[in-house]
């Protein structure tokens, strides 16, 4: 069997974490076996369904790496396939019309409720042998309900959560077509997927109250009914249903935040599937070890935290080079400008092991484009009286020393030795004068990354060459 997966996303909104995971196992499941990813638009839904959120899933499946093999397939243009199939199932029983207005549906289901039963439909007009029909009514446009099995069960072996039975008696006749003879959604996804040959459909456990109508109407069509697999819902860290405030955003709203793309994919694998203890891995790697028998059946939870400190992990073994493309926009976007300071790859490697994203990354390299203001409070607690003669000492050398981090770190170890000062004595204040902050990578680094140039006007202008 060549496997076949599918993800089927609604166009109604963006693509979010959820989604985003789903997409990311059914894609990596096809690469597993060597298989077909499909691309499914599912844009029944006309009045919800906009192309920007169109835009936005291809958006986000292109930022994910998740390219599928055959699509995007649009289910708004195969109604012409549905209706035929819908026709046919009518006329070999399958299927019937049926003429219940829906004022009458509505009561039946109030006077059920009353009674304490489940609210369905009767099956007023479902032909049976030896049963009379009401007389059809002259006003009333059908729609058309599947002819649904009234004994035995519906069950399968879900890949993820196990057997799953349901009773045939708890489905009633479902409609497939609506009195304008538009199809819906359950019918069309059965349509797709045996039009598609579709073996395995992973998607969230929201469908699975969805899944014994659709084997039933599989197995009505002829069809063979694919492999199930259904992902436990993301919570967020508070044990709630992931919403706005955990992370359930817009998958792109990640790469404006300053997430890497690996990291981000390497985290929606760790939400509800593993692969020993083994937490960064490579795309090829987990495409090489995704399973779904090791797909947990439990809620996953998102974790930002966690989520940061893998993007960390990232940003610390990227090429510097890569890395700097990267956070060259981020800097703009704070209104620097990047010809006014070093190459953007020098300042990301230097600020790697410090920042979790590429956000954080470009808030810590603002002194490299734009001189601080200091604040003259902290002047005065790291600038003490005893460091001023040093600094000045250091200041002079500067002007002659070979621009090398190993020389720039002698000539501070010799100055500081010179005047009896311990070496944070002297880097402290140095690093408030050229950065206006006391928590930067070390001072050498910092004073190579920014120049000559740039140190000796930032030490004189603020005042560091005051002589005890």
């Amino acid at each position: 069997m060549t496997v076949r997966s599918r993800f089927a996303p609604s166009p109604t909104g963006y693509l979010h974490i959820g989604g985003a995971r789903t997409a990311l196992f059914a894609w990596a499941f096809a690469r597993r076996h060597g298989g077909t990813f499909i691309l499914r638009i599912e844009d029944t839904d006309v009045e919800r369904s906009t192309p920007e959120a169109v835009q936005a899933i291809l958006d986000g499946m292109q930022w994910l790496g998740l390219a599928h093999d055959e699509g995007p397939f649009y289910q708004m243009r195969g109604m012409d396939r549905y209706k035929a199939v819908i026709a046919k199932m009518v006329e070999k029983g399958t299927a019937y019309h049926c003429y219940m207005p829906p004022a009458e549906l509505d009561a039946l289901r109030e006077a059920q409720r009353a009674r304490g039963e489940k609210p369905r439909y009767d099956g007023t007009w479902r032909p049976e042998p030896g049963s009379a029909m009401p007389p059809i009514p002259a006003d009333v446009k059908p729609v058309v309900r599947f002819r649904n099995p009234l004994d035995g069960v519906v069950a399968w072996d879900d890949a993820v959560k196990g057997r799953i039975e349901i009773a045939n008696a708890e489905l009633d006749d479902l409609i497939i077509a609506r009195s304008d003879g538009t199809p819906t959604y359950n019918f069309c996804v059965c349509v797709d997927d045996w039009d598609m040959k579709i073996t395995h459909v992973i998607r969230g456990d929201d469908h699975v109250n969805n899944t014994p109508r659709q084997i039933n109407i599989l197995k009505a069509l002829g069809a063979d009914v694919p492999v199930y697999a259904h992902l436990s819902m993301i919570l967020g860290e508070d044990g709630q249903k992931l919403s706005k405030r955990h992370g359930a955003v817009s998958v792109m709203e990640y790469p404006a935040n300053g997430y890497l793309r690996d990291a981000v994919v390497n985290y929606l694998a760790r939400l509800g599937w593993s692969h020993g203890n083994d937490e960064v891995f490579s795309m090829a790697q987990f495409c090489e070890w995704f399973d779904l028998d090791h797909v947990t059946p439990s809620a996953a939870q998102f974790n930002t935290e966690k989520l940061n400190w893998l993007n960390h992990e990232y940003i610390k073994k990227m090429d510097a080079g890569d890395l700097g493309a990267l956070l060259a926009p981020f800097i703009a976007r704070a209104g620097l400008d990047l010809a006014a300071g070093p190459d953007a790859a020098r300042v990301a490697d230097l600020l790697r092991e410090r920042a979790r994203t590429l956000v954080e990354m470009a808030a810590q390299a603002h002194y490299f484009y734009a001189r601080p203001a200091v604040d003259p409070l902290l002047l005065d607690q790291h600038l003490a009286d005893v460091a001023k003669p040093a600094v000045t000492a250091l200041t002079a050398k500067l002007a002659s020393v070979a621009w090398v981090k190993p020389e720039i770190a002698a000539a501070i170890k010799v100055e500081a030795a010179a005047f009896g000062l311990k070496m944070p004595q002297l880097m402290m204040p140095l690093r408030v004068l050229l950065t206006g902050q006391t928590q930067t990578p070390g001072v050498d680094a910092v004073i190579e990354l920014l120049g000559r140039e740039e140190v000796l006007a930032r030490l004189t202008a603020l005042g560091a060459l005051n002589s005890a």
